[in-house]
């Protein structure tokens, strides 16, 4: 139950997070909003690692968690691509799916066979992320090609590389995992940043937004630590990749935009996927 708790208390806050971070994007530029998000988080991590008094982890707890970190802007770098070049509505299923199918074939390999009902569950939660993503006139007017969605697979695998990284490596740490990670990161988003030669300082309307960015993005990446400490690392990976659920109950609430009927459905086979995961 603890897993449960913990990793859908990630996705909520990981959702916000996204919702934070897509606002700022809307005022300045996606990587601006990464990469100071992921510098903020790095600031807040480092004052509680310090004063946790947490131990320090081992040579390949440390190699993992530069890879992970490295790997996880690798991924939303990705995404943000993928989006001016496929269509939203497609982007953003297939990335969350392919970021949820790695850790339940890792785990089938590294902790056994969940068991079928909560098995089942995790279609059920792959089936709802794809719904939840659907944006009004969603794929179903567009023709598809392998090609189009190289992209967002792409991105997808470098989310799902991150998890299962992420959650080998912090098996025993909370605040050093995330701290060593969120370095990886920010440096990862400087090269970046150099090698495109754009501005680096986003616009003044978006550091509030920035900076409750890289705190939701925090704090969504302690629990799915702790969520994935408390039981199995496939079911905390499905969890937290259901948080477009709550960018998208966020963006109705705030910004007025009205949920479709796939959506709403999604919705509802998260919720049944949940009960079916916890059984």
């Amino acid at each position: 139950m603890l897993t449960i708790l913990f990793g859908l208390s990630s996705a909520l806050a990981w959702g916000a997070a996204d919702f934070c971070g897509g606002l700022a994007s809307r005022r300045g530029k996606a990587f601006q909003a990464v990469l100071f998000g992921e510098g903020v988080g790095l600031v807040i991590l480092l004052g509680l690692a310090l004063l946790s008094g947490e131990k320090s982890m081992s040579r390949q707890a440390w190699l993992m968690c530069t890879i992970a970190g490295a790997m996880g802007v690798l991924g939303l770098l990705l995404f943000y691509h993928s989006m001016t070049k496929v269509q939203m509505s497609v982007a953003a299923p297939v990335s969350a799916l392919a970021a949820a199918v790695l850790p339940v074939i890792a785990g089938s390999f590294l902790d056994g066979f969940p068991g079928w009902l909560t098995f089942i569950g995790f279609g059920l939660a792959l089936a709802a992320i794809w719904f939840i993503s659907q944006a009004d006139g969603g794929p179903k007017s567009l023709r598809l090609r392998l090609r189009d969605l190289g992209l967002p697979l792409l991105s997808g695998v470098s989310f799902g590389i991150y998890l299962i990284l992420f959650n080998r490596s912090s098996q025993s740490n909370i605040f050093w995992p995330l701290v060593v990670a969120r370095v990886a990161g920010t440096l990862t988003m400087l090269v970046y940043a150099l090698a495109s030669r754009q501005s680096m300082l986003p616009p003044r309307n978006a550091w509030g937004l920035i900076a409750g960015y890289g705190l939701l993005d925090v704090t969504g990446n302690a629990l799915y630590i702790l969520a994935g400490q408390a039981g199995r690392m496939d079911v905390a990976a499905v969890l937290v990749s259901l948080y477009p659920a709550s960018t998208v109950v966020l963006a109705g609430l705030i910004l007025h935009e009205r949920l479709n009927r796939s959506q709403v459905l999604g919705i509802l086979a998260a919720l049944v996927a949940i009960v079916l995961i916890t059984i």
